[in-house]
Parts: structure tokens; C-alpha cells; sequence
């Protein structure tokens, strides 16, 4: 229930808060809910995870891709994940969820969240999401087209590179 709750309000939220442009920094803010932790006491792994979909959300529909997932019947997916934790988030604890674009390539965006509770950073995650339609995967220059952003034809920084190829060789081992 304590999602559904969070999900409601991010939503709601995003008709009445100032839109974003597709590559500023979305910030919601939580609170640690009883619900929301393990045994340790501790907001427990899988819900930072939870946080960040919705703080990834609030970037979304804030940043005019509203029109992508309602009109255009599009569906953002999640195709990896790289999550950090540094310190431990305890019960009632407020936080900040910090969700920004940092790279693409032709097929899919790299998005950088940060969790701070009281201006230290708590958790650090990449994520590498892609939009898909009926059709398949969503080409990222359509979806900057869609929403007439002015684009590079691909920004990778460093640190995506150095993901990307960490990814790759942990792939080969296997």
C-alpha cells in the first residue's frame, strides 16, 4: 500500500510542479516508512530500488515524456542497473531521490540517481533504461525528436564507458 500511495503522489505531483527540461535534475522527497524496512532496521535494498522508479518517473513526466507513455503507448524498461550504498537510510528518515540523464547512445539513456538524507549522499546508481513501443525498442533519436529536444548523436562520459566495459567483462567471464 505504502507504494501505491508514493506512486499516487509522484503522479499528482507532476501536473502541479515546475515541468523540467529533459536533462535537469528531478528531486522528489521520502521519508522512510516502518514498511520500508529489513531486519537491520534499515530501509531494506529492494526499495531504494522502488524510490529510484518513482524519482525516474518524476524526471519522466515532468520533462514532457507524458506524452510519450500515454499517447504514443510507449513503456520505458530498465535493460541494467549499477547501485552503490554508502550509508544506511533508518526509520523515518527524511531523503531526497536525485534522477538526471547523463549519457545516451542510439539506443539507450543512462540515467544517474543519488539518494542524500541531510546533504550526504546515502546510495549512488546507474541505470541504462531504453523506451520501447509495440513495434520494439525506441531509437533514442526518436525519442528526442518526439519531444523536440536538441541532441548529440550519442554522449557517452567516462564513467558509462567505464560501466559499459566493466559490464562487458564480467559478461565474458561467465
Amino acid at each position: 500500500m505504502n507504494l501505491i500511495i508514493r506512486l499516487l503522489r509522484i503522479f499528482l505531483h507532476s501536473f502541479f510542479r515546475i515541468p523540467l527540461d529533459f536533462f535537469e535534475t528531478s528531486i522528489v522527497f521520502f521519508r522512510v516508512a516502518p514498511t520500508d524496512l529489513d531486519l537491520n532496521l534499515h530501509m531494506t535494498n529492494s526499495r531504494y530500488f522502488s524510490v529510484m522508479d518513482l524519482g525516474r518517473l518524476d524526471l519522466l513526466l515532468r520533462s514532457k515524456g507524458r506524452t510519450l507513455i500515454f499517447k504514443k503507448k510507449w513503456q520505458a524498461v530498465i535493460g541494467a542497473s549499477h547501485i552503490s550504498f554508502h550509508r544506511a537510510l533508518k526509520c523515518f528518515q527524511k531523503f531526497e531521490v536525485h534522477s538526471r540523464i547523463i549519457g545516451w547512445d542510439e539506443k539507450w539513456f543512462y540515467i544517474e540517481q543519488r539518494i542524500f538524507s541531510k546533504g550526504q549522499l546515502m546510495t549512488v546508481a546507474i541505470i541504462k533504461a531504453l523506451f520501447i513501443s509495440k513495434k520494439g525498442s525506441v531509437p533514442t533519436q526518436k525519442v528526442f525528436s518526439e519531444l523536440k529536444v536538441v541532441f548529440e548523436k550519442e554522449r557517452l562520459t567516462p564513467i558509462i564507458k567505464h560501466w559499459l566495459e566493466m559490464k562487458e567483462s564480467m559478461r565474458e567471464k561467465s
